[in-house]
């Protein structure tokens, strides 16, 4: 299955909520923000998006509902012992002034923060949950993906087989253009022809196309094979589209022939965009 990095899921499950995006990214980058109460269990769950995903952005929440109504209680053994070693003092220094409400809640170790019970298995089933539903999304919008990018390379394919029939086109041309010099720069006068010869051979062999088309093809048949499998592909098909776009200007830079050149535009303006997409895919 083909994905893209693009995607978003949440959900919730007992007092736990998960939300979980994924933007584009070369490599694989989780960033958590965990509620304190739930530290232990970051490294475990960062563990599960490196399971199932390879690549992209990751912002992934993960809350606790009643952290909003925190449950408190007062320490109240400790209280009446401060308060009874702060009296004791008062008399023994002969202190004045009462020790009230006000000097007991100065003491921060007196209240105490209740841990609320939480059922972890609710926890992961709302992560997993989270992680399908992201996952969901790149697949659909990987799979549109690869439609677009079949209907692009149907027309590279397209193109460069019409290249291809221009290429003789653009040897003879380039042979005749030698002819006609040799005839402006001798005239009637005798020269050699073997040596002439060799030289349109070099000059012909300089314009032929034929490998560059042939290798389009073949990159273009890989590229498809590598559609066709799925998984993580992003690099792979960035890689081609480099291969693929050399070899275009290559083809621009030998053929001295305006049907060639605007052929290979169209071409360079299909393989951009299918760049701009294989960026987007896992």
């Amino acid at each position: 299955m083909i994905q893209s990095m693009t995607g978003f899921g949440a959900s919730e499950k007992g007092s736990f909520r998960v939300e979980m995006r994924s933007l584009n990214h070369r490599f694989l980058e989780i960033a958590m923000k965990i509620s304190p109460h739930l530290s232990e269990h970051e490294i475990p769950l960062r563990n599960l998006v490196k399971e199932r995903f390879a690549r992209g952005k990751f912002d992934v929440l993960v809350s606790l509902k009643d952290e909003e109504n925190p449950k408190i209680r007062v320490h109240r053994g400790l209280a009446r012992e401060i308060y009874t070693s702060l009296l004791s003092l008062k008399e023994e220094l002969s202190l004045s002034g009462t020790i009230g409400i006000e000097t007991i809640a100065g003491f921060r170790e007196l209240i105490v923060s209740e841990e609320v019970p939480h059922d972890t298995e609710l926890l992961y089933s709302a992560f997993a949950e989270a992680m399908d539903r992201v996952q969901d999304m790149r697949n659909k919008e990987g799979e549109s993906i690869a439609q677009d990018m079949r209907s692009r390379l149907e027309r590279v394919e397209h193109m460069n087989t019409q290249v291809s029939l221009l290429s003789p086109e653009v040897v003879n041309a380039c042979k005749e253009r030698f002819m006609e010099r040799l005839r402006l720069l001798f005239g009637d006068a005798q020269y050699d022809e073997n040596r002439v010869l060799q030289e349109a051979a070099i000059i012909a062999e300089k314009t032929d196309i034929s490998e560059e088309i042939t290798r389009i093809h073949s990159h273009v048949k890989q590229m498809r094979q590598i559609l066709s499998a799925g998984d993580t592909i992003g690099r792979k098909l960035e890689f081609l589209l480099q291969e693929l776009n050399r070899e275009v200007n290559t083809i621009s830079s030998k053929a001295n022939n305006y049907r060639v050149s605007s052929s290979t535009v169209e071409i360079k303006a299909e393989l951009e965009k299918m760049r701009e997409q294989a960026q987007n895919i896992q």
